[in-house]
């Protein structure tokens, strides 16, 4: 079986150490196996996405002295290969619309402190469909909705199968998990996978990409490690084949903190500037 890894990056920012490291090492696990690396813009956000940011990704991507196959796959082009999922899903009536607001999700949680708070950011969200008189006058109303996966129905569908869920970890999670791992989908709660202002959500487009490009290997920063669980799900409900996941750990700052686009970390480009070489970085970043 050929190794196939790729590195996929949103286009919401400038790159800055932490992506090269990440990018530097998926790209060297390929070639010490002979394997292919490939490039994927994750462009489904259309509320942050930008062309600047994307064509500044493969100019410092090459500044590193990366490869990688051509065409690129650009997710904002495979709304048909998401929506085909997507309503694979609903057909097994595995979905449910949530007319909730963050706003009131976050308030659902603060009357309730003892709850799990699981989730990328403490929010774990457990519900059902409406009756149907109800949702039916909010979407008259004109009401905004998420299309969420029922963990419920999920489990259901799913029978015995649920129980051997699991996801092989090459890597390391953030508290040092590896070998195989039982997946547990229910941290994350009945998570969206698409809305109106951004689309198809990250963890449907993913799996579909990575069954559709043939990806055998995940590479990617152990703050992804959560993903996996809810990713693993997804290709069982959609019999999409399971690759093998890599997480490494995340590099910090002088003060402890993990490189980041929200905290205006030093970009790759302001690095250039700079007089800093790819050597350089490669070096500093031990690669």
């Amino acid at each position: 079986m050929t190794f196939v890894t790729r590195l996929a990056p949103s286009p919401t920012g400038f790159l800055h150490r932490g992506h090269a490291f990440s990018a530097l090492t998926a790209f060297r696990a390929a070639r010490e196996v002979g394997g292919r690396f490939l490039l994927r813009i994750e462009d489904i956000d259309r509320t942050r996405c930008r062309p600047e940011y994307e064509a500044a990704i493969y100019e410092d991507l090459a500044w590193l002295g990366l490869e990688w196959e051509t065409p690129v796959l650009r997710q904002s082009e495979r709304t048909q290969a998401y929506q085909a999922a997507l309503d694979r899903l609903r057909g097994q009536g595995l979905l449910y619309r949530c007319f909730r607001t963050r706003r009131e999700i976050l308030d659902d949680i603060a009357r309730a402190p003892h709850g799990p708070g699981e989730g990328p950011d403490g929010v774990v969200v457990r519900g059902a469909a409406l009756p149907p008189d109800q949702e039916a006058a909010l979407l008259d109303a004109g009401r905004p909705y998420a299309w969420r996966l029922s963990l419920d129905r999920a489990r259901e569908a799913l029978g015995p199968a649920w129980d051997a869920l699991s996801f092989v970890e090459e890597g390391a999670g953030p508290n040092g998990e590896t070998g195989l791992i039982p997946a547990r989908p229910e941290t994350a709660g009945d998570v969206v996978l698409a809305r109106k202002d951004v689309g198809v959500a990250y963890h449907l487009a993913v799996v579909v990409d990575d069954a559709a490009q043939g990806v055998t290997h995940v590479i990617r920063g152990c703050d992804l490690f959560a993903a996996a669980h809810v990713q693993r799900l997804l290709q069982a409900l959609l019999d999409l084949p399971a690759p093998l996941y890599r997480h490494h750990r995340l590099l910090t700052d002088a003060q402890g903190r993990r490189f980041a686009k929200r905290d205006k970390a030093e970009t790759l480009r302001e690095l250039r500037a700079a007089g800093v070489t790819a050597e350089a970085l490669r070096r500093e970043l031990c690669l």
